[in-house]
C-alpha cells in the first residue's frame, strides 16, 4: 500500500539517536536550570519568613509606638537588600542558563546536521529508485494494454508493426513489382 518500505534504516535510526541525545542534554540543562531557580526561590521565601517572624516578635514586644516604627524601619533595608542579592542571582542563573544550552546546542548541532544530511539523501534515493520502478511499470502495463497478445519480446512487435505497415502501403497503392513496373493501382491511374 505504501511506496516505501516501512522498516527503520540505519540513516533514520542515527538520526532519530543524534536527535534523542540532542534533546536529552537540552532537557537536562533546561531541568537543571529549572531546579537552580527552584532553590533559590525557596531560600528567598525562607530568608523572608524568618525576617518577617523577627520583625513581628519585635513588633509584638514592643512597648512603644516609636519602638514599632523602629523595628519596622531597621527591617526595611535588609530585606530590600536581600531582594537586590535574588535579583542578581537570577540574573546570573538565567547567563548560565543560556551559555549552557549554547554548549549543548553547540556540540551536538554538528552531528544532528550530518545524519539529517544523510538521510534526505537517503529518501531522495530511495524515491527516485521507487520513481523509476513506478515508471517502469507503469510503460510495461501501458505496452501490455496497447498490445495484448504480443509474446512479450520487442522482435515479435518489431516485425508486427513492419508487416502493417507494409499491407497499408500497399492498400494505398504506392508499391512497385521487383521489375520496377508500376503496382496494379498505379498502372490502372495511367492507363485512364
Amino acid at each position: 500500500m505504501y511506496p516505501f518500505s516501512q522498516s527503520v534504516t540505519p540513516a533514520v535510526r542515527t538520526h532519530l539517536d543524534a536527535q534523542t541525545a540532542f534533546m536529552n542534554d537540552m532537557s537536562k540543562s533546561l531541568f537543571q536550570s529549572f531546579q537552580q531557580m527552584c532553590n533559590l526561590n525557596i531560600q528567598l521565601v525562607q530568608t523572608m519568613l524568618e525576617e518577617t517572624a523577627l520583625a513581628s516578635q519585635q513588633i509584638l514586644t514592643a512597648d512603644r509606638q516609636t519602638e514599632v516604627l523602629s523595628a519596622a524601619a531597621s527591617r526595611a533595608q535588609p530585606t530590600t537588600e536581600k531582594l537586590r542579592a535574588y535579583q542578581q542571582h537570577i540574573s546570573r542563573l538565567a547567563a548560565d542558563a543560556q551559555v549552557e544550552l549554547a554548549r549543548v546546542t553547540e556540540e551536538h548541532v554538528q552531528n544532528t546536521t550530518r545524519t539529517a544530511r544523510q538521510l534526505a539523501d537517503e529518501v531522495a534515493r530511495t524515491a527516485t529508485e521507487e520513481t523509476q520502478r513506478g515508471l517502469r511499470q507503469g510503460q510495461d502495463n501501458l505496452q501490455r494494454f496497447v498490445d495484448p497478445f504480443a509474446a512479450g519480446n520487442g522482435q515479435d512487435r518489431a516485425q508486427g508493426s513492419a508487416g502493417t505497415q507494409g499491407a497499408s502501403a500497399g492498400q494505398a497503392g504506392n508499391f512497385q513489382r521487383p521489375d520496377g513496373s508500376p503496382g496494379a493501382s498505379q498502372a490502372s491511374k495511367t492507363a485512364h
